[in-house]
């Protein structure tokens, strides 16, 4: 649609219904907003966007509402994210910068997205399959016993006791330490296995034993630390909406418990011209969410992993893109440093 008449009712009819919670009729959108025309002639512009598919009537009603397509074109249409308030952006950069560790890091984001933003908020954790060893670290514990260290430059910080099944000396584990690091260092998480597994080998016979633990353990740290998985935060705020699912929130629900499904959803979204990715409605894949609409952008190494929040369509998107955005942006410089 090109008409700007028409797309500014359609937003002013968006707006109204994010806001207030019902449908909107032409008598209501000539005293709240300044359209310069008739409210006859907000009736004519209604009646085309109704005829468009761009709004509905829930029931015999004057108001109308905005359907999936609708909302997809008030999206599109938006020229730009309206930025975060000064005191908004304060509040991500100390709550986050308080965190201690990736763990917490990654729950903070997603308690603090669902409270900017009054949505479920999803934080997918690093994704490893990208991920590559910054460092290893073998310490000893005991005579038989080591702990072993396994951090990736996603931020990601995996560690085990490992139980080496001898006696070992600090020289011992010294000689474990520098190997260990030099063959895993820098190498990809996903393929560490390949990288340890003639390691052994290599160490004196006596030692051969330790180090056949020691490699074991290490590898199936990697492989835990390549499990993908999310962070949510705010599911309450779904009970808020329950007038947007008429049927029942049920099927929502079990889609979030369900991370697979979030999981394959966040990958197949794409980015708009703003950086963000919007899905609509029954845009979404999986019927259980056709009822609901999800924002998110990519963070971190390559902007893979996504962060994002899940809510009714009758959502405030730009408010929505604005902060989901911002979040990303913080979470990508803290895992940087």
């Amino acid at each position: 649609m090109s008409d700007p008449r028409r797309l500014a009712v359609l937003r002013a009819i968006v707006e109204d219904y994010v806001h207030y919670r019902e449908p909107v009729g032409s008598k209501v959108l000539v005293e709240r907003h300044q359209l310069g025309v008739s409210s006859a002639t907000i009736r004519n512009d209604m009646a085309a966007l109704e005829e468009e598919g761009l709004i509905a009537a829930p029931h015999t009603s004057a108001g109308r509402i905005p359907t999936d397509k609708g909302y997809r074109l008030f999206v599109d249409q938006l020229a730009s994210v309206k930025p975060l308030s000064a005191p908004e952006r304060r509040a991500i950069h100390t709550f986050l910068d308080e965190a201690d560790d990736l763990d917490d890091v990654l729950e903070r984001s997603a308690r603090l997205l669902s409270q900017l933003t009054r949505q479920v908020a999803v934080v997918q954790y690093p994704t490893a399959s990208q991920a590559r060893v910054r460092h290893l670290e073998i310490v000893a514990l005991g005579p038989a016993q080591v702990l072993a260290v396994l951090i990736t430059d996603a931020g990601s910080v995996e560690q085990r006791v490992v139980d080496l099944g001898q006696a070992v000396t600090e020289d011992d584990v010294a000689q474990l330490r520098t190997a260990f690091l030099t063959a895993g260092s820098g190498r990809a998480v996903h393929g560490l296995r390949e990288a340890l597994e003639s390691l052994p080998a290599t160490f004196a016979p006596a030692l051969q034993p330790a180090a056949a633990h020691l490699a074991a353990a290490l590898t199936t740290l990697a492989e835990a630390g390549t499990e993908d998985r999310i962070v949510l935060a705010g599911t309450a705020n779904l009970a808020r909406a329950t007038m947007d699912f008429p049927l029942s929130i049920g099927p929502v629900l079990e889609a979030l418990e369900e991370q697979v499904v979030m999981l394959r959803l966040l990958t197949e979204m794409h980015q708009d011209q703003h950086g963000v990715a919007v899905s609509i409605g029954r845009e979404n894949p999986f019927d259980e969410l056709a009822g609901t609409s999800v924002v998110a952008t990519g963070y971190g190494r390559g902007a893979v992993s996504k962060v994002g929040v899940l809510g009714p369509t009758r959502m405030d998107y730009p408010s929505s893109m604005a902060a989901v955005r911002a979040v990303a942006r913080y979470l990508s410089r803290i895992l940087a440093n």
